[in-house]
């Protein structure tokens, strides 16, 4: 019996032990969520004689918006990329641009050419219609005339003028049906005007 009471009284022991640390670990961490004492530090030494190190603490990182700088720094980066596609894409349009003013600049040349020349054409064409209409003008005068004075009248032109009044003449004799008075002209002027004016004209086509 002695024996056994011995054993009881040794476990009670133990367990009252046990019990001491569980409410000395329960004060500690009871403490250490108050704030009043730092169980991590106190028990430092406790830790270290059994071989448990304490854990190094994570240094906290220097700047906290980090994270935030590396985002921004990367949406930077795609703008410029971006910037540069669209300079690029600028630089193109107005490449396209130069090359389309300068086609429409000569276009424009061509088209003020080609209203020149008709411009040039229509101005040559009314001055002759003119011409004609003058000399159709000037050839009913002189057949009005008495040949001597037509002819001295004729005399003071230049060949060409007067070869174009001649064949105005002959064409509005002909057409009226009637007898030219050119040959008779050609009689009464001097030999060698006469010569020489028959020749151009024969030489040169009738326009």
């Amino acid at each position: 019996m002695a024996y056994y009471g011995g054993i009881g009284a040794v476990a009670r022991v133990f367990i009252l032990f046990l019990l001491v640390i569980v409410l000395v670990l329960g004060g500690l961490i009871w403490f250490d969520y108050l704030g009043i004492i730092d169980v991590k530090e106190t028990l430092s030494p406790v830790f270290e004689a059994v071989g448990l190190h304490k854990r190094t603490p994570v240094k906290a990182i220097d700047d906290p918006l980090l994270l935030e700088r590396v985002r921004i720094k990367k949406k930077e980066e795609a703008l410029i990329i971006t910037a540069e596609k669209l300079d690029k894409r600028a630089e193109d349009l107005k490449k396209r641009e130069d090359e389309l003013s300068q086609k429409m600049e000569k276009v424009a040349e061509e088209e003020k050419a080609i209203a020149e020349k008709e411009k040039s054409f229509n101005e040559r064409v009314k001055a002759f219609e003119n011409r004609r209409v003058n000399l159709v003008q000037n050839s009913k005068y002189l057949v009005g005339m008495p040949p001597e004075k037509a002819v001295a009248i004729l005399l003071k032109m230049d060949d060409q003028d007067i070869i174009d009044t001649f064949r105005i003449t002959e064409e509005e004799a002909a057409k009226a049906g009637e007898t030219s008075l050119v040959a008779y002209w050609l009689s009464l002027m001097p030999p060698e005007r006469a010569a020489e004016l028959e020749r151009k004209m024969a030489r040169m086509p009738k326009s």
